[in-house]
Parts: C-alpha cells; structure tokens; sequence
C-alpha cells in the first residue's frame, strides 16, 4: 500500500497528473476547446462576409485584426451569448418551481419550490465539506443558496446591454454607408434590427430546452446524466441515469 504523502501533496508523476486533470475536467476542458474552435470559425467566415458586403458598396476591406475589433463581430458574438444565458437563467428559476411528469430534467413531482435546509444541507444542517456561505445564517446564506441563477441573470444581461452597445454601433455605420441619418442609443433599443437580433436567438434556445424536456421523458441515452436510466419507466420523473 502506498504511503500518503506527508504533508497532503501530490506525489504522483507529473504525465499522471497531466492524465488525472484531463480525466476530471474533461467535459468544461471540451466544451471551452470547442466554443474556441468555433468563436475562431465565426471570426474568419464573419470577416470574409463582412468585406464582401463592404466591396460590395464600393469600400475597402478591413484586416482580419481591424475586424475583430469591430462592432459587427462584437454584435455577432454577444448576441448568441445572451440569449445562451437567458435560457440557463430562465431554466434555473422556472425548475425551481415548475415540473415535468416523466422528464429528469424536473425535479420529483412532490419537491416544487426551494426545499427545506436540510434538504438542502444549509444552514445548520450544513455539512463540514459544504461550501462555508452555505452555512451562513445571514445575508450570505441567502446569496450564495441564489447565485448560480443570479450569476447567470447578471451575465445575460451584460451581454444584452454589450449587444445593444455594439448593435447601435454596427447599424449607425451601415446607415452612414447609405447615407442615412444614425440613430441613439434608445432609439435603437426600439429599433426592429435590435429586436430581430434577440428574438431570433431566443426562439431557439427555449425551443430547445423544451425539447430537451420533454423528450427525455420517451428516449433515453444511456450513461448520460441527462437521461433516465434505459429501463426506467416513462412517468419516472427526476431519475437520472
């Protein structure tokens, strides 16, 4: 049996390490990889795009580093990342409250509503590996039982008021190459452009959290989290396999 290490360090080889960081991280590690690979894509389709259209009306194109630092791929990004945390911010709260018979994305049909402390090992049921705020009995207690949902929201809406920032930005200078008046900042946000940006994306976030939802309830993936167990009956409801 091996020795544990005297004063509670790491002893293990570093490629072990490597391969053990990689095992336990892997799925944030893929999908931050992933995004990356697809936020490069984005900026090389979007900066061919964007000069075509600028030759187009009789323009020079920008640099691939002129573009990147536009409005218009600022608009592009940060109006796909607030209607992704939308649907997360609106997922959070609603599955506080609201239920789905048979889905495992609900929880168990007699548990609506933010449960009791020691359902939720808060408070003075918390345990001694809980996080410490999850004790606190003050002001602490109620953020910290609140803030992945409150993180989400604040980050949502920072995206939408960046959104909004580089879309007035990104339609002023398409109306100065039509010789056409620009408008403010409030003006935009009652714009139709503003709006069409948004509502297009949110459409199909929560069409997709809806699906996800209810189709849970009839497939099954086996080995995933967010599926039922294949066996398990249709009505089962919060039941991950």
């Amino acid at each position: 049996m091996t020795p544990a290490p005297e004063h509670g360090g790491d002893t293990a080889p570093p490629r072990r390490r490597a391969r053990r960081f990689l095992r336990h991280n892997g799925l944030g590690l893929f999908f931050l990889t992933t995004f990356l690979l697809a936020l490069a894509g984005q900026a090389v389709a979007g900066h061919a795009e964007f000069n075509n259209q600028l030759v187009s009306d009789g323009m020079a194109p920008l640099d691939f580093g002129a573009y990147l630092a536009s409005s218009d791929f600022a608009v592009d990004v940060t109006e796909n990342w607030q209607s992704e945390y939308l649907q997360f911010f609106l997922y959070i709260f609603a599955t506080v409250w609201l239920l789905q018979r048979g889905s495992p994305e609900s929880k168990e049909l007699d548990r609506a509503g933010t449960e009791s402390d020691q359902d939720q090992m808060a408070g003075r049921h918390a345990k001694e590996d809980s996080p410490r705020w999850a004790a606190a009995a003050d002001w602490r207690g109620l953020v910290y039982s609140r803030s992945l949902g409150l993180v989400m929201g604040t980050i949502f809406l920072l995206s939408w008021l960046t959104q909004s920032v580089a879309g007035v930005a990104a339609y002023n200078e398409e109306q100065l190459r039509r010789l056409q008046a620009p408008v403010s900042w409030a003006q935009y946000l009652s714009a139709a452009d503003f709006w069409s940006r948004s509502l297009q994306n949110w459409q199909s976030e929560l069409l997709a959290v809806a699906s996800m939802a209810v189709l849970s309830i009839y497939l099954r993936q086996r080995g995933s989290p967010e599926s039922k167990p294949v066996g398990a009956s249709d009505s089962a409801t919060g039941v991950e396999g």
